[in-house]
Parts: structure tokens; sequence; C-alpha cells
């Protein structure tokens, strides 16, 4: 377990796999993104707020994956968010993809906070920042 770490657990289902029953590489992709936007809903700060009181959203800049093993069908996963990088109107997010002690991705995933009225970069409003410094690695 990753001290200071969200984890979100998921079930692999039949969707999630290519024709031999492991998981579809582009899936890590989704699995992430759920657990991100969980873990901003279970620290009281859930995206939609920040839209809308903010007039903000996080939006994906790069993420890097690396898999390690397969993940199979019906596996029960677990998706540990830390943050490893945070400055005014960016993060870098450690997302970690376990089947029990195994763990088989590790996603680099850089967020940036921007404006929804022009796209550009935008500070990350305060409570939004707190949740994502107290998961600092």
């Amino acid at each position: 377990m990753l001290a200071g770490a969200h984890h979100y657990h998921l079930r692999v289902y039949y969707e999630d796999t290519d024709a031999g029953g492991v998981v579809y590489h582009a899936s890590y992709l989704r699995f992430a993104e759920r657990a991100r936007t969980e873990a901003l809903r279970d620290a009281g700060a859930p995206h939609a707020e920040m839209e809308r009181l903010h007039g903000t959203i996080f939006m994906v800049r790069r993420v890097e994956i690396e898999y390690l093993r397969p993940a199979r069908l019906d596996a029960w996963l677990r998706v540990a968010t830390s943050v490893e990088q945070l400055g005014g109107a960016s993060t870098r997010l450690r997302q970690v993809v376990s089947d029990g002690d195994i763990t088989v991705a590790v996603l680099t995933v850089g967020l940036v906070c921007v404006g929804l009225g022009d796209g550009r970069p935008a500070r990350i409003p305060a409570r939004w920042h707190a949740v994502l410094a107290a998961w600092m690695s």
C-alpha cells in the first residue's frame, strides 16, 4: 500500500478484456480515470463541483503506462492513486494497479487545471489543491 494514497477497487468484466480474457491495454485508462474521479469524490472535492464553483476542470496532458503483468477476467483490482508532483496549475499522479500483491500496471498521469471558457491553464482551486497535497507520496 502506498502511504497517502487513495485506493479504488474494481472488478474486471468481459468488456474490459480481449479475446483471450486478458485486460485490454486501453482499459487501464478507464480504470485510472474512474479511480481519480472517485478519489476526488471521496475527499469531498468532486470534479462537478470544481466546474460549477470555479469554472475549471482537470484535463489529462500526458499519460505513461508500464504494463508489468496481465490482469484477467473477473480479477478484483486495486488502483492506488498518489501525487508525485503538485504545482499551482498542474499535478503529476502515480496510479498503481494491483491484483492482490501483484502490480500489473503503473500509470504516470499529468493533469492540468484549465478554465472552461478558454481552455487556458488556471490555478488549482484551494480545496482541490489541499486534497492533492494530502496524497503526496
